[in-house]
């Protein structure tokens, strides 16, 4: 079984970047499937209920290896910012023109 070694997103919740921990989680090996009685999702893995939290990559990495756990690396996506200033609103040269 494979794990995926990741930095997880910020909520929705969160106005600033998110924690920078790393996470280790198990990826599933069979889907899940539908009860037929209440159509309820389920899954007989456990490994998929596991995730373990590190406080750096390296040390996501040194548990897998010392443990056997074959494992992927997803690197974090760089956040692109767009810095914007209230008074390009206002500005003449506005590239879309004000619709009200």
């Amino acid at each position: 079984m494979t794990a995926r070694i990741y930095q997880p997103a910020r909520s929705a919740m969160q106005s600033g970047q998110g924690k920078d921990k790393w996470m280790l989680e198990y990826e599933p090996e069979k889907p899940r499937e539908i009860e037929p009685l209440m159509g309820w999702t389920s899954s007989a893995d456990m490994k998929s209920q596991v995730k373990l939290h590190f406080d750096t990559k390296e040390e996501a990495i040194s548990y897998a290896e010392r443990n056997g756990v074959p494992y992927r690396v997803e690197e974090p996506k760089p956040i692109a910012r767009k810095i914007l200033s209230y008074s390009d609103n206002f500005a003449p040269n506005r590239v879309v023109p004000w619709s009200h």
